[in-house]
């Protein structure tokens, strides 16, 4: 027994001494585009924290008018002048949107675009994940009514916008975990049977469908759409979870942050030469980027009754 316990011993202690090597292997992707925005117009969703904070910092500092599309407001003000003082980037808007309530959706898409002009990039960040069961607004479940529906209808109704401004992007922040998600059409509230982290799941997977039919409906018309795993990252997202708190605390050193969590979603929103691959998804991995192309393969995991 002493022995065994000895072996596991050093064994953690051989695994402390490499993490950060693992670390570094996990997190070595870096955006290298170089392209600057100036004129350019972005929308950052959930960019008041962890990966669209870092996201808007990123496209604020390369020139454009970037608008943090925050639930609360008050801590987007505080990001906001964050970034402006950092990047000396005086374009960092905040502007009010809650993905749970379909009016406030509507409200925000009516606002900016009376504001402005254009839109160039898109990028559907904000989330949530392992909730208690809840519901939005509007009566939908919270991680498919937040993660998936509410980004649904602010892509719809900024589209128009899109086109008259490309070549435009939209890049929507998915998960690895969209590999357990399933889409169950005679369960899509949770009201049959709920487990809150493959709730999480069907979310992911919803963004990852919703990007590759984008896509095919937008072919040839200037808009591309990009779904990305962030890896797994230090922010705010396990906020309701305990167990996930723990889990993030306990592998910290192999965990990215929030910095490095982005580089996915900046890849896609800068990177020349990439409207080919629209509709693919695109993941961090130990090379960067890794893409999966994935057609018809998905079809299996949109279960019907």
């Amino acid at each position: 027994m002493i022995g065994v316990l000895l072996v596991l011993l050093l064994l953690l202690f051989l695994l402390y001494i490499a993490a950060p090597q693992i670390r570094k292997m996990l997190s070595s992707g870096v955006c290298t585009s170089t392209i600057q925005l100036p004129g350019k117009v972005a929308v950052v969703t959930g960019a008041n924290t962890g990966i669209g904070k870092e996201t808007a910092k990123e496209l604020a500092q390369r020139g454009a008018r970037v608008y943090l599309a925050c639930r609360d407001v008050q801590k987007g003000e505080l990001v906001a002048r964050e970034i402006q003082i950092m990047t000396g980037n005086q374009q960092v808007l905040v502007r009010k949107l809650d993905l749970a309530d379909t009016k406030s959706i509507r409200a925000f898409a009516k606002g900016f675009l009376a504001e402005e002009e254009h839109l160039h990039i898109l990028i559907n960040n904000a989330g949530v994940m392992m909730c208690p069961y809840s519901k939005t607004a509007d009566g939908f479940e919270m991680h498919m009514g937040v993660n998936h529906l509410g980004h649904f209808l602010l892509t719809h109704l900024l589209l128009e916008k899109l086109k008259e401004s490309t070549p435009s992007r939209v890049v929507n922040v998915s998960s690895l975990a969209h590999h357990l998600g399933r889409i169950h059409f005679h369960n899509l509230q949770g009201e049959k049977f709920y487990h809150a982290g493959l709730a999480y799941c069907h979310s992911k997977l919803a963004n990852i469908l919703f990007t590759q039919e984008l896509a095919r409906r937008l072919k040839g018309c200037g808009v591309t759409t990009y779904s990305v795993h962030p890896g797994t990252v230090d922010s705010e997202l396990v906020r309701h979870s305990s167990l996930m708190r723990w889990i993030w605390w306990l592998f910290s050193f192999f965990i990215k942050t929030p910095q490095q969590g982005a580089q996915t979603s900046l890849y896609c929103a800068l990177t020349e030469g990439l409207e080919v691959l629209s509709g693919n998804h695109f993941s961090l991995s130990l090379s960067f980027p890794v893409t999966a192309v994935w057609h018809g393969s998905l079809r299996r995991l949109v279960m019907r009754q």
